[in-house]
């Protein structure tokens, strides 16, 4: 992935990865709540060798301190030096016991030994680090003293610092505990949204898209929670977001296939409830508004929905003139104030891609393309069924819409797979459902749906036949 993959990504999980950190943060400050708060104090040694006094017998007892440091130090900890502790301070513990609360120390090349005592209690702490090396001299100068009458000890341990009570606690620390606890929750919250969209299998977006097919994305219809009930928002509410998508697709669809000659497409999905059949409806009255002829041909013979979402009869349609039951210009319907016609489904047949194959509607797809600037198929999901499949090969061009949030990934990549096995040519994809707002929201970091359009309708021509195309007519903006 790349840099502005991994920001999509902290946008897009911003909420998660703050989550994590205030659980992470609350988790550490009550971690430093509950513990007990620990004090430690320092008592400081020096070791001498006592000598005549000769620069030779100096030299020589200063090398020799250094070399016992190592020794008395580890002797800190020993119950010959701890026992005499507890004993003088009744702490009423064990030597082992004590043991876990000293620590001695021995600084590089001299002869200082720093013992140091942790306890609860500051005051006991100090106590304790001064008993500790009070004991340790006396230790020293009963080991080092040699078993003759009236000898005395060639290394004497004087105290250099004595232990003052502490008024800090060492721990817990709680500004460092907060600081890794959110250090810990920024890491979390990272490391799952990248795990998340790693493993996400549900397109989100285009990037998506751009990952599985190198085919033209010619537009995003952002989400509208009533589309259900308001499923032509291009002719309801035209100054809508929604709105500016469809003809921001119809803009784009200009530009699609230039080396065709008709211009006529099958919208189909993946799997159902994509959005197919109200993205065909609203960008054929988006052609309509710019002025083009358009045919709107309700070619899903097994679930039409056209003909309710327009609001035409629907009893009569393209399988009636399928099986030769009615005239082609008894069911086409004008639609609107524009140049649209609207062909229904008719009656659901058993063998819908029978007839969707058949060579009668293959002379319906040339009649259409003659008789109108373009002609849009709405027709069936692709993977379910092959009539779109069997369609858009006889047409020679398809839209695949695409829902965010709901397509997986691979049931777009079987549904391309279905048009390529049959050659039919895919002409671009759709999405559908994208957010307004939000990394995932079509054209991201781009300028948004901030101007209005009027009504931008023209008279209608009703024909009393199919209507012949004008020629040299094209999509207009």
């Amino acid at each position: 992935m790349e840099l502005r993959d991994y920001i999509r990504i902290l946008r897009k999980s911003w909420v998660l990865i703050v989550l994590l950190t205030l659980v992470m943060v609350g988790a550490a400050s009550v971690y430093s709540i509950v513990q007990t708060p620990q004090y430690s104090a320092t008592s400081t040694v020096v070791i001498f060798t006592q000598s005549s006094g000769s620069t030779a017998d100096l030299a020589q007892g200063n090398s020799f301190s250094v070399a016992r440091v190592k020794t008395y130090s580890a002797l800190v900890t020993t119950p010959i030096v701890l026992l005499p502790v507890v004993a003088s301070l009744e702490l009423g513990i064990t030597a082992d016991e004590l043991e876990k609360k000293v620590e001695a120390s021995a600084q590089l090349d001299t002869s200082i030994i720093d013992i140091t005592v942790t306890d609860t209690d500051p005051v006991r702490a100090a106590d304790t680090a001064n008993a500790v090396s009070a004991s340790l001299a006396l230790v020293v100068e009963d080991i080092e003293t040699p078993d003759t009458t009236d000898a005395t000890s060639p290394v004497k341990l004087t105290r250099a610092q004595q232990a003052t009570v502490p008024t800090i606690p060492v721990s817990p620390n709680v500004p460092l505990n907060i600081a890794l606890g959110a250090l810990v929750g920024l890491a979390l919250g990272v490391g799952l949204a990248v795990l998340r969209e790693t493993l996400e299998t549900r397109i989100r977006n285009t990037h998506d898209v751009e990952q599985i097919t190198d085919l033209p994305i010619l537009g995003g219809i952002v989400f509208d929670p009533k589309a259900k009930d308001r499923p032509l928002i291009v002719h309801v509410d035209p100054r809508s977001p929604r709105a500016e998508s469809f003809r921001t697709l119809r803009t784009n669809l200009q530009y699609l296939d230039v080396g065709r000659t008709d211009r006529s497409f099958v919208i189909t999905s993946s799997i159902e409830s994509e959005g197919k059949s109200t993205t065909g409806a609203n960008l054929a009255i988006a052609l309509a508004d710019a002025g083009s002829r358009v045919l709107l041909v309700d070619a899903d013979l097994r679930r039409p929905k056209l003909a309710d979402y327009m609001d035409v009869e629907g009893a009569v349609g393209l399988t009636d003139v399928l099986i030769g039951r009615a005239d082609l210009a008894d069911v086409i319907q004008p639609w609107g104030k524009g140049q649209l016609f609207v062909l229904p489904a008719g009656h659901v047949p058993p063998n819908p891609s029978e007839l969707l194959g058949s060579t009668r509607m293959t002379q319906l797809i040339t009649e259409f393309n003659r008789a109108f600037d373009v002609v849009l198929f709405d027709s069936p999901p692709l993977l379910p069924v092959t009539d779109a499949a069997i369609l858009a090969k006889n047409v020679g061009g398809a839209l695949i819409v695409v829902a965010a949030g709901r397509t997986q990934k691979n049931q777009l990549k079987g549904a391309i797979a279905a048009l390529d096995n049959v050659g039919a040519p895919v002409s671009g994809m759709v999405l559908t459902m994208l957010p307004t707002k939000g990394p995932d929201a079509y054209g991201y970091g781009h300028y948004g749906y901030g101007y209005g359009y009027g009504d931008t309708t023209v008279p209608a021509v009703v024909p009393s036949v199919v209507p012949e195309r004008t020629r040299g007519s094209r999509v207009k903006n």
